[in-house]
């Protein structure tokens, strides 16, 4: 019998272009979760860098690592800098 190699899927390894990272942050968003949204901006770090997001936020790395980790709790503050270090901005809109 044969066997089948697996590795884990990192979604940050297919966020490639804005579209994409706008696209996910989107869906995450839309489901509401405030630890998938903290993972969704970890995840979208780590696809651009997590040091540079951490200088550019004005952040430690570590700590930008747990806070936006599944278990990971940030405040709001910390959301609003890491979206501007991805040069995102976040809006609001009717529904």
């Amino acid at each position: 019998m044969a066997t089948t190699a697996t590795r884990p899927w990192d979604p940050a390894d297919h966020l490639e272009t804005d579209e994409d990272i706008v696209a996910y942050l989107e869906a995450a968003f839309e489901d509401g979760d405030p630890a998938l949204i903290a993972a969704a901006l970890g995840d979208v770090a780590r696809a651009r860098g997590m040091t540079k997001v951490a200088t550019d936020s004005g952040l430690g790395r570590e700590s930008l690592y747990k806070a936006l980790s599944p278990n990971g709790n940030p405040e709001f503050a910390t959301v609003l800098k890491v979206m501007q270090a991805l040069g995102l901005r976040l809006h609001a809109s009717a529904e």
